[in-house]
């Protein structure tokens, strides 16, 4: 909530989003004839009886022999589903194994160019959404059905069991189509949680060994050495903590279970680079940047999965949207599968202004949901494609678009604000205060908005809708409830500036609030801004590069005014 406050806070001068049918078979009808000629023989009954029976005592061998090869897909790869593995003992502490294993298969076996493995998000998403919460419930063909929706050939389906003091990990690859075994791995060990990776180290090399055709070992100039991200099973129980915290948003609580987990090993570098996202979520950027640095030069290290998302990372924190776009394509080589993937590729097409490129990544979005006949996993996922839709003036999708998020997400702060502003579009201002009302009470009883607050909300729905005139009365309200308040003054003095209504009354205002914040980029950005509509494009070019050189982070919109104040100063100078 915070975060959000934060954003709302001076959102108008960020410019943040504005954020052949198949037939029946029939028996063939064969006329019988009167005459002998055409009747069968005995002596062919039986040959045809003989014929049958090897068939299905070689055919069984035959498969067997070739099934990995049918199971190529086009791409020359197989695809695998690792499932969450079952704690079949009575031993509780061995709960955290069940995604932990399932964790590290994962990314051990991504760590294979022969092979294409879902990610762990993509198959959990699909459990939650058919209610598995007991991972006892996860029989082989209930296995095999999520792995088919997940267009996944092989799924690997485990158990932990124990014997005394003897643990005992079963592990099972299975043809996702037709549910036949393929193979069957089981390690033994003492019951000891402190071995526990050399148990998965080793089960991961012998899934491996199986899946990887021969070529590899006689083909490869080099192999990746997948290293353990940890040998503390206290360790990585802290960062199983802290991932429930982090998928919950507590990011505060994330930080302290991750903060635990490398207080017992430094080294463990997927608790380093999750600390980096949950600073970043609290826009702590300084400290998200530092926990990047501390593991993004070791990327080469460690499995190509965390090497990609290292990258990502750090383009999201020091680089452009262009980076960004380069690992997400390469994570989607990993797993084209995984929804999030997408939604992020349309989240910065949106910030890029690139709307029909947005359109399509998020459609894949929804075509994945709809291929597992589950809802989306949040409103956002509208959001996004609805932004894509009314800025391409595609109003009747995006209207048909919310009418189908008000089912799965009532209640929401940011569906009925891209309605109300899809109805003042349309002129429809009885529906768009229908739903400026619902903003309004979600504001109030979730956000705890202010008054102030409430006011820049509403201005930003009215300036997106095209009624210049009730967003600038809003600002002058929220400016004459705390005339000091320099947010206040930079906001209406962006709008008017912006909107080219009063151009020297903006400046005025915005001065008044560099007097009190001299070091805003936000403010110099929109004084730069206004010196260039005044026609000063060399104050106004040096005010925003300087702007610009203090952003924490990429920001298109004031990339695209530098560019176009650039290029009114070149003009000028060749007439």
């Amino acid at each position: 909530v915070t975060a959000i406050l934060a954003w709302i806070f001076d959102f108008t001068s960020e410019g943040i989003i504005k954020t052949a049918p198949v037939e029946e078979k029939q028996e063939a009808e064969i006329p019988l004839k009167a005459h002998g000629k055409s009747r069968l023989k005995v002596s062919d009954l039986i040959i045809a009886a003989l014929l049958v029976i090897v068939v299905v005592l070689v055919w069984p061998k035959i498969f067997s022999r070739n099934s990995l090869d049918r199971m190529v897909s086009a791409d020359g790869r197989i695809s695998v589903a690792v499932m969450p593995f079952q704690n079949m003992s009575n031993d509780t502490t061995w709960d955290i194994w069940q995604t932990g294993i399932q964790n590290e298969l994962i990314a051990s076996l991504t760590n294979t160019d022969e092979l294409r493995v879902r990610q762990t998000e993509t198959i959990n998403s699909i459990m939650r959404s058919r209610g598995i919460n007991s991972y006892a419930s996860i029989a082989p063909s209930v296995a095999t059905t999520l792995s088919r929706k997940l267009d996944a050939n092989i799924v690997v389906n485990g158990s932990i069991n124990k014997a005394g003091n003897t643990v005992r990990i079963n592990a099972q690859l299975i043809n996702a189509n037709n549910e036949e075994i393929i193979k069957s791995v089981q390690i033994e060990s003492p019951d000891d949680e402190q071995i526990i990776f050399g148990i998965i180290d080793s089960l991961s090399t012998q899934v491996k060994n199986f899946l990887v055709i021969s070529k590899i070992k006689k083909e490869a100039s080099h192999s990746y050495d997948y290293v353990i991200p940890t040998d503390s099973p206290d360790a990585y129980r802290y960062y199983t903590y802290g991932q429930k915290a982090f998928f919950n948003s507590d990011y505060n609580t994330a930080i302290k279970y991750y903060s635990q987990a490398l207080a017992i090993d430094s080294g463990f570098y997927h608790a380093t680079r999750m600390m980096s996202a949950a600073y970043y979520n609290l826009r702590q950027l300084d400290m998200a940047r530092e926990w990047c640095l501390r593991i993004y030069d070791k990327r080469d290290e460690m499995d190509i999965g965390m090497n990609i998302l290292l990258g990502w990372m750090h383009a999201m924190l020091f680089e452009t949207p262009n980076e960004e776009i380069k690992y997400l394509n390469q994570l989607l080589e990993l797993d084209d599968q995984n929804p999030p993937t997408y939604y992020e590729l349309g989240r910065i097409y949106i910030a890029l202004n690139q709307y029909d490129k947005a359109i399509t990544a998020m459609k894949k979005v929804f075509d994945l949901y709809k291929k597992w006949e589950v809802k989306p996993r949040w409103v956002q996922d509208y959001i996004v494609l609805g932004y894509a839709y009314h800025e391409t003036g595609r109003y009747r999708k995006e209207n048909k678009l919310y009418k189908q998020a008000e089912e799965y997400f009532p209640g929401t702060y940011y569906l009925p604000q891209r309605q109300a502003i899809l109805a003042l579009t349309g002129k429809d201002t009885t529906a768009a205060n229908e739903y400026i009302d619902m903003c309004r009470s979600v504001a109030k009883e979730v956000f705890a908005m202010s008054d102030v607050e409430m006011n820049f909300a509403l201005a930003y729905i009215y300036t997106e809708g095209g009624y210049l005139d009730k967003a600038e009365k809003c600002y002058r309200e929220a400016l004459a409830l705390e005339p000091e308040n320099p947010s206040c003054m930079n906001n209406l003095g962006w709008f008017l500036i912006h909107e080219d209504i009063n151009i020297d009354e903006g400046m005025e205002l915005i001065d008044k609030a560099l007097a009190i914040n001299p070091y805003s980029y936000i403010y110099l950005e929109n004084k730069g801004e206004g010196l260039y509509k005044h026609g000063k494009y060399g104050e106004a070019l040096d005010l925003l590069q300087e702007a610009w050189e203090m952003r924490p982070l990429y920001n298109h919109s004031s990339y695209l005014l530098i560019e176009e104040v650039k290029k009114a100063m070149s003009s000028k100078q060749i007439n």
